[in-house]
């Protein structure tokens, strides 16, 4: 299939003789040369996939090009060179005219900062989209409200925004968004102005919503925990250019260069692995003949840590059949915790190859 979207070769460069700047990009020159004539490349050369029903999460740090790249996705920006495909549809030779109604009705956008309306209610804002459609009132009213209530703002329809708290609003402009039905949804760091725990109440709201409406989703952010959390994969952007495009774990565990490396140091790799992640695939086979605890490949690395410590040995992990696709040893879970387990506990019955001792 298709990917839903598809940005290709991306650059924009803001200053002097871009065209010119791009071709010296592509030759190798870096940022700061062409900094020192008066031009900034803030996106150098991006080019990813996003599949429908995907949170494709782009992460880097303050000036990293990253909001940019957002605003090129929907024609916010227009690129210096490269092409956005969204359902096959190149966005880069439409008309403004064009984009307008595609912006209106096919692709939404949730910015950090909430953009309310003070002087609307919270059900006129939620339904502002679909008043832009020109979609009657009495529908936009319907459509606004079934979003609210989605949201878990149900009731608070004809409140004002000063009447919410900075996650209600946040909620609200959430609310807007998915009031259109667009296809696609472009998140700005919408969470980083919030308070810790209001902000981890949104993430599992937004990962709530998605399982019941699947859909495609790019959110921007500058926190790695809350890429590693959201996105069912990530790219990782720096001076303009993504340096590393994968999942959570593969971030993780093979981080392409000291950059990408430095970043998720710090990161609670209990919250992101799984026993798919760290097993040795080499081991395979029927079920073992002990009837002790078994992992499967989706088990989180806390719970595998704890299966861990109550076997004498490697824990097996099985699929649905219940054969054998791989073993964790227990040296590779000590490994990733940084520090050596408590003993384990006695098995009743550790015999069988497949779960003999690491």
């Amino acid at each position: 299939m298709s990917p839903r979207l598809e940005a290709e070769h991306l650059f924009k460069v803001f200053g002097r003789r871009p065209t010119e700047a791009v071709e010296r990009l592509r030759q190798g020159a870096d940022r700061d040369e062409l900094r020192s004539d008066g031009t900034t490349a803030a996106v150098i050369d991006a080019s990813f996939r996003v599949e429908a029903g995907e949170i494709f999460v782009v992460m880097g740090l303050s000036g990293s090009g990253k909001s940019t790249l957002l605003r090129m996705l929907n024609g916010l920006l227009e690129p210096t060179a490269g092409r956005v495909r969204f359902d096959g549809r190149d966005l880069t030779g439409l008309t403004d005219r064009a984009l307008r109604e595609l912006r209106s009705k096919k692709i939404s956008m949730v910015f950090q900062h909430f953009a309310l309306f003070p002087h609307r209610s919270v059900r006129d804002n939620a339904a502002y989209g679909l008043e832009v459609q020109g979609v009657p009132r009495a529908e936009r009213a319907r459509r606004a409200d079934e979003a609210l209530a989605l949201c878990g703002l149900a009731g608070w329809e004809k409140s004002w925004p000063d009447e919410l708290s900075g996650g209600m609003q946040q909620r609200v402009g959430l609310a807007r968004a998915l009031a259109t039905d667009a296809d696609l949804l472009l998140m700005d760091e919408s969470f980083s102005a919030l308070d810790p725990l209001i902000r981890r109440d949104m993430q599992d709201q937004l990962l709530e919503l998605q399982k019941t409406l699947k859909k495609t989703i790019v959110f921007i952010t500058h926190d790695l925990n809350e890429a590693m959390r959201l996105g069912d994969r990530i790219a990782v952007m720096r001076d303009g250019r993504i340096v590393q495009t994968g999942t959570a774990e593969d971030i993780l565990l093979r981080p392409a260069g000291d950059y990408v490396a430095s970043f998720v140091r710090d990161v609670d790799r209990s919250r992101v692995l799984t026993a798919g992640a760290l097993m040795d695939t080499s081991v395979t086979g029927d079920a073992p003949a002990c009837r002790c605890e078994t992992a499967r490949p989706a088990t989180p690395f806390a719970e595998l840590c704890a299966i861990s410590a109550r076997l004498s040995h490697r824990v097996s992990v099985v699929d649905e059949a219940g054969r054998v696709v791989g073993v964790v040893p227990r040296q590779r879970l000590v490994g990733f915790l940084g520090d050596e387990a408590a003993g384990p506990a006695p098995c009743d019955n550790p015999d069988g190859k497949v779960i003999s001792r690491a």
